[in-house]
């Protein structure tokens, strides 16, 4: 989260403002994960009740909903940043889809491997320009079969297009339009 904001600032990218969004995401998650250590360190205590709670929680784990979303939990899959109101893929981790582009089969998180945004279009082949931000911005135009699904939500709806953050956070999602996308390109990786 930090290291590509470090570096866009750095490159003279993006303002200095991109730094203050490492704390409103990273806070909460920290809170969390503290909040979580206590309550899983509280289990091993040796004390009748906590054994009873212990026995409830691990009977709930044989049950697929709360297994799914434990699973998340303790994993961070389900981390969720507030960048907004709309689609659920919007500020969580994308999944690391397989997808079928003009030059072949590739995997979501290897286009993430040069530490660059990636924005995927899924609709019409060269139907978003993001030209002004070529130098900083991967687009490819790509397919993906299969269903979407998210750790801790389960299947969602497949998005028409997603700008991806170097860190693998959804930072915009389209619905057939590019409403919002030039915010979301200036916001996280600067001015065009």
């Amino acid at each position: 989260n930090l290291g590509w904001k470090l570096a866009q600032v750095v490159n003279g990218t993006s303002p200095d403002s991109l730094l203050d969004t490492y704390h409103a995401e990273r806070h909460p998650v920290a809170a969390r994960v503290l909040r979580n250590t206590v309550a899983q360190v509280s289990l091993l205590r040796p004390n009748g009740y906590i054994k009873t709670l212990g026995d409830i929680i691990a009977e709930l784990l044989t049950m697929e909903e709360p297994r799914r979303r434990f699973a998340a939990m303790t994993s961070g899959l389900d981390i969720h940043y507030d960048l907004g109101e709309g689609h659920p893929l919007l500020g969580r981790r994308m999944p690391d889809l397989d997808l079928v582009a003009a030059d072949g089969p590739v995997r979501v998180f290897a286009l993430l491997h040069d530490a660059k945004p990636v924005l995927l279009n899924f609709g019409k082949p060269g139907e978003l320009d993001i030209t002004q931000w070529a130098d900083r911005v991967q687009r490819l135009d790509a397919k993906h079969a299969g269903d979407w699904e998210l750790p801790d939500l389960g299947p969602v709806a497949a998005p028409a297009a997603v700008l991806i953050r170097p860190d693998g956070y959804v930072a915009w999602v389209g619905e057939g339009t590019d409403n919002g996308l030039r915010d979301a390109l200036t916001t996280w990786f600067g001015s065009p």
